[in-house]
């Protein structure tokens, strides 16, 4: 029986990996140990596909620890921004990308037989759903076509887009082994889920611990050793299908609460219950309970699509997964409840929504980005349109939207845009707004956020909270 003693931690420093790579050769072939060695000497070339949200501060971390970086993008404009040092996502200031190019760390191409100069590839491509809602996997089986063309030398291929269990293995393998290569002997493939939230500081891709699995115990190991040089925290599974299931269990877990309360928000409405305070006092319980808020619905590429994928994929096995699919029908409903929220206050003006003026305040997905992909915003907007209202909108952020193939353009944000409308709603709650002076400006206001904390206030309605009694006619 073994002696007992504490569990070898799954967080092994950049030094000890390497050193454990380096140093059981029987568990890792020579190209393995090649590729480890060149990583360790900050002699390998990284190519990151896709420089988007996720590849362009990947790209950056990367060439930040002393590796040479290849971006590709099909898109000519990322990439001569790229390599004019001028980035265009806010988590990647220019004063950060800039000297990565001049030190000719990071650099950027459209030329996609250049795959073949690279000891490691990460793909960050865009996994959306098609028409019906299935998973549209054409971006990564392109790119794993190109890798496979291109090829000369053995490489490491890490996926890193959010997908459904088995994509590593389903897609991305037979694409790479169809000319007779052996994964984990002149191929080594991985998945590791990225983990970026735009707008945060405080956690980054540096310190942001990361998940990998490989298809084998070798390419686990390579593509820890990868991240490893620039995050000291990795955490290994035993496949690359634990590792596409942990990020929608992530991205679900934060669904399926949200939408919890966003539900209890709307009970609440009709027991006469303010449901903000209902979350603060619960937050007072130091166990057992984490405090998640209502909203107008949740936005951007993962948390309202990943649900999608698993539905999908359960599919083959003859599963349906009920609860995620109630939790992602109550997120996709909240527009709709915003709007009728608006209606219900213009009616209590002796206004009606058709023809009404409301301006939206915030149209990104969360506060202090740009990012409108999936914002609740747009299907608030459709929602108003179908009541003929009149929209409008300003956000700091986003200077044009397009909606239903109409495109908007953001109001100033001063007192004539805000008196005139009917209605302002408050969709993103961004650092730059004002409340206490959108508050004494507008006529009439719709909080989606609880940006606006007073309850005394009869011309603003809150989103979970019941109508004021001042405003009902009771006091």
């Amino acid at each position: 029986m073994p002696a007992k003693g504490p569990r070898p931690s799954l967080y092994l420093s950049t030094t000890t990996r390497m050193a454990i790579v380096m140093t059981e050769p029987h568990k890792e072939p020579g190209v393995a140990k090649r590729i480890t060695e060149r990583l360790a000497d900050r002699n390998a070339r990284v190519g990151v596909i896709g420089l988007g949200y996720v590849g362009l501060p990947l790209s950056t971390a990367f060439a930040a620890s002393g590796l040479n970086v290849l971006g590709f993008d099909r898109q000519a404009q990322k990439v001569s921004s790229v390599n004019d040092g001028r980035s265009y996502i806010a988590d990647v200031p220019s004063e950060v990308l800039a000297p990565l190019v001049e030190q000719r760390r990071l650099s950027a191409t459209h030329d996609f037989s250049q795959l073949a100069t690279c000891d490691c590839l990460c793909i960050c491509v865009p996994t959306p759903l098609d028409a019906n809602k299935n998973p549209d996997m054409s971006y990564v089986a392109r790119v794993s076509d190109d890798i496979a063309e291109t090829m000369t030398e053995p490489q490491l291929v890490v996926l890193e887009s959010t997908t459904y269990p088995g994509t590593t293995e389903e897609v991305i393998v037979p694409r790479l082994t169809q000319t007779g290569r052996t994964v984990g002997e002149d191929v080594f493939v991985a998945f590791s889920p990225e983990r970026i939230d735009p707008g945060r500081t405080d956690f980054t891709a540096a310190n942001t611990p990361k998940v990998v699995g490989g298809v084998t115990p070798t390419c686990t190991e390579l593509a820890a050793v990868l991240y490893s040089t620039f995050n000291e925290q990795i955490f290994k599974t035993s496949s690359p299908r634990v590792a596409e299931m942990e990020k929608l269990l992530e991205n679900i877990f934060r669904l399926v609460n949200v939408s919890l309360v966003n539900e209890l928000a709307l009970l609440c409405d009709r027991l006469n219950i303010d449901i903000w305070e209902v979350i603060d006092a619960a937050s007072t319980k130091p166990y057992g309970f984490m405090p998640f808020y209502p909203g107008p619905g949740l936005g951007g590429h993962c948390i309202p699509i990943d649900p999608f994928y698993l539905t999908w994929k359960a599919k083959e096995v003859n599963f349906s997964p009920r609860f995620i699919e109630v939790a992602a029908d109550i997120n996709d409903h909240m527009p709709n409840v915003v709007q009728t929220k608006v209606t219900v206050a213009l009616n209590n003006s002796q206004k009606c929504l058709n023809g009404a003026d409301v301006l939206l305040l915030g149209v990104a997905y969360k506060r202090d980005v740009d990012d409108v992909r999936e914002s609740p915003a747009i299907q608030i907007i459709i929602e108003l349109w179908k009541k003929h209202a009149n929209v409008t909108y300003h956000d700091p952020h986003v200077a044009q939207l397009t909606v239903d193939g109409t495109q908007l353009d953001s109001l100033p944000m001063d007192s004539k845009t805000l008196s005139s409308a009917d209605c302002v709603v408050i969709v993103t709650d961004h650092t730059a707004f004002d409340f206490d002076y959108i508050s004494e400006t507008s006529q009439l206001i719709v909080d989606t956020r609880n940006a606006i904390k007073s309850r005394d206030l009869p011309h603003v309605y809150h989103l979970g909270v019941p109508d004021a009694p001042k405003r009902l006619g009771k006091e």
